[in-house]
């Protein structure tokens, strides 16, 4: 390799063989191996910008980080990394070509999780799925809906956390969905992508395919251009959107419409450069062709979103404190404020203030499904914070709302 530039990746600190050690994978899962790198070349990483070969990171390493490593070894890390297609390159490109090949050849986009995070069993899952359902029965009153259902906002976070919100919010929702004619699964994109990622190829649950709409993909294609399918494979490894599916797959059977599945990129250029995300000419175009659609037929829009991640798990220095806890629901109370009165400029405004210090990964399926649905009002459902490591000292918030 001749001057190796990294991907964007998600480093996470490990110990290896009893020494501390980052572990670096490919996003994409494209190769199943990874990579531990001893914790005195992470400086390695930033170096990996496609302008030094071999050598020239071996000395950048000694003047810049006073790490000293020979050429053989450090050409041998080179090599593990690019094996486990850490970087932008050649190799990397053609493993991208033939897996996309082969998703777009499958009868149906698997799903991923089933075995892992839910059972893969279709009785097992039902019966996981009922167990949060009777748990949920009685805890709190449903409040009373009026007018017609045209949006939900569900969790994406594992079910063993989150299952009682989502069987709140989805045992609400049922009656109503019986009656969409399509519904449109807004999820968030966590490898970041294009602000809008479609995919053509049906979701598959434990219990079958939900068929997509065919139709109303195309006409977002014809309207986003080629940014439409440039991440296509992110749907191959996100969670979101499958979490989503699943239940809905539960309340409604066989009986389900057509289902749009659309990745919603990060909207970190909005927060850093404080811009109204109405400007960004892709959102703004599949927003027309969205609410044409929904002004047309029965369509109902899900946002899987969850809300604030914040704690060590996070990045942040300090656990969450009681103080902090009380901070952190203090904001998501205004935040959920301005989406349940449908505002998403006050909604976008809000993170951008604060630099979305809460790290709300919703965000942008949330503000997505503000602007198809127009003037609407929401109903907050549940509310809860979830412990995200052993010290109970990080938290992820999640919530579920119904809009008429």
């Amino acid at each position: 390799m001749d001057k190796p530039l990294l991907r964007a990746l998600q480093p996470q600190p490990i110990q290896h063989r009893g020494r501390p050690a980052i572990l670096l994978r490919d996003p994409l899962r494209l190769r199943p191996h990874s990579v531990a790198l001893p914790q005195q070349l992470a400086p390695l990483l930033a170096l990996c910008d496609g302008t030094r070969d071999a050598a020239g990171l071996r000395a950048a390493l000694a003047v810049r980080a006073g790490v000293r490593v020979g050429l053989e070894s450090l050409e041998a890390v080179i090599r593990e990394m690019d094996e486990a297609l850490l970087f932008d390159n050649e190799r990397f490109a053609t493993a991208v070509a033939a897996a996309e090949r082969e998703y777009r050849e499958a009868p149906f986009r698997s799903p991923v999780l089933a075995g892992e995070s839910y059972p893969a069993d279709p009785a097992e899952l039902r019966s996981l799925l009922a167990s949060y359902e009777e748990g949920s029965h009685g805890e709190k009153d449903l409040p009373p809906q009026e007018g017609l259902l045209r949006g939900v906002i569900c969790p994406h976070i594992d079910y063993q956390r989150g299952g009682p919100v989502y069987a709140r919010v989805w045992r609400a929702a049922q009656e109503a969905l019986r009656g969409a004619e399509l519904i449109v699964i807004l999820g968030t994109d966590h490898l970041g992508g294009a602000p809008l990622t479609l995919t053509r190829q049906h979701y598959a649950t434990p219990w079958g395919m939900l068929p997509t709409a065919i139709e109303v993909v195309d006409a977002l294609a014809e309207a986003i251009g080629p940014a439409a399918y440039r991440d296509e494979l992110h749907h191959r490894v996100e969670h979101s959107i499958e979490l989503a599916a699943v239940w809905l797959h539960h309340v409604l059977g066989d009986a389900t419409p057509g289902v749009v599945p659309i990745l919603c990129g990060s909207f970190q250029r909005f927060i850093e450069d404080q811009r109204d995300a109405k400007d960004d000419p892709i959102l703004d175009a599949a927003v027309r062709v969205l609410g044409r659609i929904v002004s047309e037929r029965r369509c109902v829009v899900v946002a899987a979103a969850d809300l604030a991640h914040v704690g060590p798990a996070f990045g942040d220095a300090y656990p969450v404190d009681f103080v902090r806890r009380a901070r952190v629901k203090g904001a998501d109370d205004a935040m959920l404020q301005a989406i349940g009165d449908g505002d998403e400029t006050g909604f976008l405004r809000q993170l951008q203030e604060e630099r979305d210090v809460r790290r709300v990964c919703g965000l942008p399926p949330i503000y997505v499904l503000l602007r198809i649905l127009g003037e609407t009002r929401g109903t907050l459902l549940d509310y809860t914070l979830c412990p995200a490591d052993t010290q109970n000292g990080s938290f992820v918030s999640i919530c579920g709302m119904l809009f008429t």
